[in-house]
């Protein structure tokens, strides 16, 4: 296993800004196609991108769904305990809770997987609560327990965190990530458990109450989370403000949707989440099939030849227009999910933009990222 390196940026007085590098990993999908087995995977797994938003969609009882069901994941990695043992988690906007495998777990999912070990830190303390989450596409039981969490060069004490004991079928088996590291707010975790940056922000570990992303596009290196500050070198323009219509997910409120001037979606307003823990951009259906309808998108397919010629799909949010461009892979980044008009803006949106998530003021920023002859 290789590790990240964490690269710390020391400002003029502690508490630190520390960015934690982001590794691209090979999906889901390509792990699935590779062993035989994506066929029979979509079979079983029927999946409704909703049901991370509302629970009741899901088959069962549900506080969140997967983190990311098929495409692109981006993951760093942590600690947890004393000494440290390390995990490579999604640092996920779409949900609350961190947790990882553990030694109770005997699911084939954990077989392949770095595990936590409790006996061997000397800093961890257990609880008697249990977690369940079931997710759109997976579940995952098990403890709450106390330890040491380092992010970076930040020294998380006394965090709780979910150690799985049943992690059943084969979602997380083949996941290249062993965990997920919740970063929206705290009603929404399961369990009540405090998440990791609430932690944060409660022992005074952060400068600022706010946290900042940046995600490379194609096969480009350099994506991070920056935890208590923003790094300005990566955007070019203003930070555009946006405030939060519900302090749950990182959800806003967005104008419009428009293709080449026309509004194709979101007439007259619509609710959207800022999601960096969803590979694709979803949304209502009738506006998802403009969208192919426009691209030419056949079963999530685009003509490559056409790919260079296609319009940008425009989002305008608080009164200023973020367009998308189709990614240039082949395929549609757009998926259907219909729930009362609601839009995820996931990674296809947020590779786009510079984009920072502000808990002081309950806000979030976008900006342009520089092109890359202007680093």
């Amino acid at each position: 296993l290789v590790y990240c390196l964490f690269v710390i940026e020391w400002s003029l007085s502690l508490p630190l800004l520390i960015r934690v590098p982001l590794q691209k990993g090979k999906s889901l999908r390509q792990n699935l196609k590779e062993h035989g087995l994506l066929e029979d995977f979509l079979k079983k797994n029927p999946y409704n991108p909703a049901s991370k938003y509302f629970p009741s969609l899901a088959n069962d009882a549900a506080s969140e769904t997967l983190t990311n069901y098929m495409d692109v994941e981006y993951y760093g990695t942590i600690s947890i305990g004393t000494p440290a043992q390390y995990f490579t988690v999604i640092f996920d906007t779409g949900s609350s809770n961190l947790w990882v495998p553990s030694v109770y777990c005997s699911s084939a999912a954990c077989t392949n997987h770095n595990r936590f070990n409790p006996s061997d830190s000397s800093t961890y303390e257990a609880t008697s609560q249990s977690l369940s989450i079931q997710y759109g596409t997976g579940s995952m039981t098990g403890i709450l327990g106390y330890d040491t969490v380092q992010v970076g060069g930040i020294e998380d004490t006394n965090q709780i965190f979910g150690l799985s004991e049943t992690e059943p079928g084969t979602t997380f088996y083949y996941a290249p990530f062993d965990g997920i590291l919740g970063l929206a707010f705290p009603s929404i975790s399961s369990s009540g458990a405090t998440p990791v940056f609430d932690n944060m922000m409660n022992e005074g570990l952060v400068s600022e109450d706010l946290f900042s992303v940046y995600l490379s596009s194609d096969e480009q290196s350099g994506s991070f989370v920056m935890f208590g500050g923003i790094d300005s070198s990566y955007y070019s323009g203003s930070l555009n403000w946006i405030p939060l219509s519900a302090e749950t997910y990182w959800e806003i409120t967005m104008d419009s949707v428009t293709m080449n001037g026309e509004t194709i979606a979101c007439s007259g307003g619509c609710q959207a989440v800022i999601d960096t823990g969803t590979s694709l951009l979803a949304g209502p259906s009738t506006g998802i099939s403009s969208i192919n309808s426009y691209i030419g998108a056949s079963d999530g397919m685009i003509s490559c030849s056409a790919m260079s010629s296609l319009p940008n799909i425009v989002f305008t949010i608080n009164g200023i227009e973020f367009p998308v461009p189709e990614s240039g892979s082949c395929t549609s980044g757009f998926e259907s999910m219909d729930v009362d008009g609601l839009w995820i803006l996931g990674d296809v949106f947020i590779r786009q933009y510079y984009v920072v998530f502000d808990r002081a003021n309950n806000q979030v920023a976008l900006a342009s990222l520089l092109l890359d002859d202007e680093y």
